[in-house]
């Protein structure tokens, strides 16, 4: 916090006024990474108050639940910041080139995926820290490289993506809505 009142998302620069800690003169990389975490916040508050049978009940057609989206989430972060730049990703239980990180298995519970979207997502902080933005990585299910830069932007935009879906699922489930917690409205 700033001393004159501002929160300053650690010496980034001016912040908006609803005091979410997003820099709006922050560099851009700061920049990305808040943005990037603030929807990562918001994905983990649609599970606030649910018990396991709600955040693993699939709500559409196709299976869509709140922790299935997690979990795919966690799974994406792993491959595109992880794996793409040559970085070692944690043994996973499932295969991530299917759509089994969209679904919860009857031994998935929220505490195993939400700490599994936790290690993911720190994994993904250390090459955000560790890299420049035009560090160059190749996700090993593509033949052509990625910038950094190119993955925060992706991310941001897939993670928005399912936090907005996950909206409308928590909705269904007990009417809660919206991107952040009320308190910090």
């Amino acid at each position: 916090m700033a001393s004159d009142g501002t929160n300053t998302a650690a010496g980034n620069g001016d912040t908006d006024s609803g005091d979410t800690g997003l820099p709006f003169h922050g560099d851009e990389k700061a920049t990305l990474h808040a943005n990037l975490d603030r929807v990562r916040d918001a994905v983990l508050w649609k599970l606030d108050g649910l018990d396991e049978e709600q955040a693993g009940r699939p709500m559409t057609p196709s299976g869509t639940s709140l922790l299935g989206l997690v979990k795919h989430l966690a799974s994406v972060e792993y491959g595109w910041f992880v794996e793409s730049f040559g970085r070692e990703v944690e043994p996973l239980w499932f295969d991530p080139y299917s759509d089994e990180d969209l679904k919860v298995g009857p031994d998935e519970t929220t505490e195993r995926i939400t700490a599994f979207y936790g290690r993911a997502r720190a994994a993904a902080d250390r090459v955000i820290a560790e890299l420049p933005l035009d560090a160059v990585g190749r996700p090993p299910w593509r033949e052509d490289s990625v910038s950094l830069r190119w993955v925060l932007v992706h991310m941001l935009e897939e993670t928005a993506r399912h936090a907005g879906h996950m909206d409308i699922v928590r909705e269904l489930i007990d009417g809660a809505a919206g991107d952040h917690r009320p308190e910090e409205a």
